[in-house]
């Protein structure tokens, strides 16, 4: 009997730094496995996980109700299966799951589950027999996408990423911004070694390509890759930027994607500095705190309550 882990991405890193042990997973499944194996392990198709030999499923993705909804039509028991991305629901996924406190432990299970959510319960639900709300994958960030899109008709310039990772957010610029030059700034090798990213961290931000990235994008036309470790990545490039996207995770590379990007946003423009809110990613937040202290004045920005906890620089 195993353990299996739904997701190859950071929920699974999360997963290992929270204090699980690599050697207790059997497999990892993923619907869009970016290779054969991951950390060491068997990377499966959901239609190859073995049922009799699944004792857990852990879901690590913020996918979860689709991915409820195919294990549903797998056959995996609800009592089998661990969401690990709960906060995005108005119920709680995990009310059947009675088996993962006996396998993982409690001090483990403390660690992984959502302390809140990031969208709460509003207090004339709480208790009642609603039927599960899933907001998707990160509605909050993704909606506020859209809102600050349709602001950008008669504001210059081009769009942006600084982090594109799988590309799953800059698919959604390139598709609300169809008429616009998107540049995309990634390694697609990880994080540079002066981040001290852990080794699950690296590892679950190298399982991508540019090719998987340009094959989800609506409009790959519009694209300009700029691959490599970033500020060499320019490469000398000027460019005024109506939207952009800074998410990187780590103090230095922030710090370089304020300096940079900011001075070239257009008026009217907005900088999205994904994670500042983190607690688990304390760097990006000190970047942007540091860069106000060079210019010597504070910029104008507005959380948002989403799973990164963003702030909108405009």
């Amino acid at each position: 009997m195993g353990i299996y882990v739904w997701g190859t991405g950071c929920g699974a890193s999360e997963l290992f730094e929270a204090g699980l042990e690599a050697t207790r997973i059997t497999a990892f499944v993923d619907s869009f496995p970016m290779g054969d194996t991951f950390l060491d392990k068997p990377v499966l198709l959901p239609q190859q996980l073995p049922l009799r030999d699944c004792e857990l499923l852990i879901i690590t993705a913020r996918h979860a109700d689709a991915i409820g909804n195919r294990c549903r039509e797998l056959g995996i028991p609800e009592e089998k299966c661990l969401f690990l991305k709960n906060n995005m629901v108005l119920m709680d996924r995990n009310t059947a799951c009675t088996c993962a406190k006996d396998l993982l432990g409690e001090d483990l299970m403390e660690k992984l589950l959502p302390k809140h959510r990031i969208v709460p319960t509003p207090a004339q639900l709480a208790g009642s027999a609603l039927p599960e709300q899933d907001l998707g994958n990160d509605y909050v960030r993704l909606a506020t996408l859209e809102l600050l899109c349709r602001r950008l008709a008669d504001v210059p310039g081009a769009a942006a990423e600084l982090g594109v990772y799988r590309g799953f957010f800059a698919r959604c610029i390139n598709q609300l911004l169809p008429e616009r030059k998107i540049y995309l700034f990634d390694s697609f090798e990880g994080f540079a070694e002066e981040a001290c990213a852990t080794d699950s961290f690296q590892a679950a931000h190298t399982n991508t390509t540019i090719e998987k990235v340009l094959a989800i994008l609506p409009y790959p036309e519009k694209v300009i890759l700029k691959p490599g470790f970033f500020p060499e990545s320019l490469g000398g490039l000027e460019e005024q930027f109506c939207l952009v996207s800074l998410d990187v995770d780590f103090y230095q590379t922030t710090l370089e994607g304020l300096r940079y990007f900011w001075p070239r946003i257009a008026e009217g423009g907005y900088l999205l500095l994904h994670d500042w809110g983190s607690p688990k990613l304390p760097g990006v937040a000190k970047a942007l705190q540091d860069f106000e202290r060079e210019n010597g004045c504070r910029i104008p920005a507005i959380p948002l309550c989403d799973v990164g906890g963003s702030m909108i620089l405009w």
